[in-house]
């Protein structure tokens, strides 16, 4: 029939519009039972209760505080979820994800810095645990609060390296003269000038402090 315009009676239109509740299986056995009709199909009849507009009063849904039917009915062995290649997939009991954020879990940021989750609330989510810097957390567990204005320098430019050994505290005015656009580029610089570069920052930051304390004056 395919291509073919399906005609239906008056008689036969009444029928279908006032039995169109009913489930398509059973709408379309009643139909052609009744009117011997073996050129219509199940499609053909669901596709002109959807032409017409007829409501069938079902939407796909659940609606509230309706209850499944097969609620509590296990899955027959060796189908759906008991199928042997389900299984293999499945979480075994008191099993975690691959991706699970676990106390002291790492992970290294975009910038190249490792993070740590640590046992302290997430101010912007609530969580349990937070995320942060690794070096920063060690750092501090050492020697105490980064004070204000300040922030930590990697001495091997390895971010990777979080011992508080390799971090050093400096003033963040220090930052643009220890950069690689408009400073002395101490991360790309070879190990044993990475002191002197230092401390020509160190010595250009003091003169600067001296000269604007002298101005103020």
């Amino acid at each position: 029939m395919k291509g073919h315009w399906i005609k239906y009676s008056e008689e036969e239109l009444n029928w279908l519009d006032a039995n169109r509740l009913l489930p398509i299986a059973d709408y379309h056995a009643a139909f052609t039972a009744r009117f011997a009709r073996d050129d219509v199909s199940a499609g053909n009849l669901h596709a002109l209760r959807k032409r017409k507009g007829w409501k069938t009063g079902r939407t796909g849904q659940f609606s509230k505080g309706q209850v499944p039917s097969n609620k509590g009915k296990p899955c027959p062995p060796g189908k759906g979820g008991r199928h042997p290649n389900a299984r293999k997939t499945q979480f075994k009991k008191g099993q975690l994800p691959h991706n699970t954020n676990y106390l002291g879990h790492e992970r290294v940021s975009k910038d190249g810095y490792v993070e740590v989750s640590i046992d302290e609330t997430n101010p912007h989510t609530g969580f349990e645990r937070r995320y942060v810097l690794k070096h920063v957390h060690e750092w501090e567990k050492a020697n105490g609060p980064i004070p204000e204005g300040h922030c930590l320098k990697c001495l091997d430019s390895n971010r990777l390296n979080t011992d508080p050994s390799n971090w050093a505290l400096i003033p963040r005015a220090l930052l643009p003269h220890l950069g690689g656009r408009f400073g002395m580029d101490y991360d790309g610089a070879e190990p044993e000038v990475k002191p002197v570069i230092m401390s020509v920052a160190k010595l250009k930051h003091a003169v600067k402090q001296v000269r604007t304390k002298a101005g103020a004056a």
